[in-house]
């Protein structure tokens, strides 16, 4: 069957007249973006007043996370001008998603990684995709100084967020949602770390508002793990520490462009704490299904502190208790990255497997099943 016109082809093919490419740029792609709005009932239920919270879930990109937006327009770019290798630092998802576009575009990738503090799932991706991977021991700081000296040296280009035409890719994610929705949310909740992706879907936002594609803007509402929250406490932090390991750098490189997505926004950059993030980490995929990793759920965490603190309930008095009397509060929610990126973290913080022996009685013990009726059994 041949693939028709309509086939999603990428970031690129679909919003070319928004980013800075060509008719002739040979563009590099995993067919990423395209990634759902999923509605999380049980989430707006918490919040206590007439929402509508969708998850827009980046894990569902090629190499399960929002990483490959920016990737394919870096590379691409990277490729269009010459350049036969690119270099990284990366807490996980920029290493994986990295390799796998160099891969796809035959050039060489090196990644640095701090030692000891990546999740297992993104550093079987670099490996498996061939990248050249090091491991310095220090935090994702020390690789980013490394990954600049190096880059500003020698003919090799640098993909981390610094990367302009990372910010152009990654952008795109907030087209994806106005697209959906037809307009911009009320709020956009999302992970903060090296800072990008606020950044990114900002941009977006203002561009969409600007061509006439909305009527609004969102109010930009970043949350940083508490151990690593240089932009909340003012300065860096030489040491972060969070099980979030994807947020878990002390200074953000797009830290000032940050600060301005929340200011033009009205919007505001808080932190949670890594038992916060648990919480919603496990609340998403037991009550809604979805399965992201740890870090993706401070966005989740942010929302309910939020409302736990009658945020909204102050902000939208007219919607409290209302129930289809007044319009909704529509939030989006960040999910940057899939669950099975750690799966050191799904084993520690879930249930685990009950040992029982190999037959019915001993599973009849632990759990308690209607029998079928008689009807239901010969039919």
């Amino acid at each position: 069957m041949e693939l028709g016109s309509s086939c999603w082809s990428g970031i690129i093919a679909a919003y070319r007249e928004f980013l800075p490419v060509a008719e002739d740029t040979p563009v590099v792609t995993l067919n990423e973006g395209n990634t759902p709005l999923i509605p999380a009932p049980a989430l707006a239920r918490e919040l206590g007043i007439h929402a509508e919270v969708y998850l827009k879930f980046e894990g569902l990109n090629p190499t399960g996370s929002f990483k490959d937006r920016g990737m394919t327009m870096a590379v691409t770019k990277a490729l269009e001008e010459g350049s036969s290798a690119i270099m990284c630092a990366s807490t996980g998802n920029t290493s994986a998603s990295a390799a796998a576009y160099a891969a796809r575009a035959r050039m060489n990738c090196i990644v640095i990684i701090p030692d000891g503090n990546i999740a297992l799932g993104k550093l079987a991706q670099a490996l498996m995709h061939g990248a050249k991977v090091f491991a310095v021991q220090g935090n994702f700081d020390d690789a980013l100084r490394i990954v600049r000296e190096v880059t500003n040296s020698y003919r090799i280009t640098l993909v981390n967020s610094i990367n302009p035409y990372r910010i152009e890719g990654q952008k795109t994610g907030s087209f994806e949602i106005c697209d959906v929705l037809g307009d911009a949310p009320d709020y956009h909740f999302i992970p903060v770390g090296n800072a990008g992706n606020i950044t990114a879907y900002w941009k977006g936002y203002k561009e969409y508002y600007s061509c006439g594609r909305i009527k609004r803007l969102p109010k930009m509402m970043g949350f940083q793990a508490e151990g690593a929250a240089p932009i909340v406490r003012g300065h860096v932090v030489e040491k972060p520490e969070t099980l979030a390991t994807a947020i878990r750098i002390g200074n953000p490189a797009s830290w000032k462009l940050a600060e301005a997505a929340r200011d033009e926004s009205q919007g505001i950059i808080d932190m949670v704490s890594d038992e916060e993030i648990i919480a919603a980490y496990r609340f998403l995929a037991e009550q809604e299904g979805v399965f992201c990793e740890p870090a993706s759920a401070a966005s989740v965490a942010g929302l309910l502190k939020l409302a736990r603190q009658g945020f909204f309930a102050k902000a939208h008095p007219t919607t409290v208790g209302a129930h289809g009397t007044s319009s909704p509060v529509r939030i989006v929610c960040i999910l940057t990255g899939h669950g099975l990126k750690d799966p050191k973290n799904a084993i520690e913080y879930s249930s685990k497997p009950i040992s029982v022996p190999a037959t019915v009685e001993a599973i009849l013990e632990k759990v308690k099943l209607e029998p079928r009726s008689q009807g239901a059994l010969n039919s």
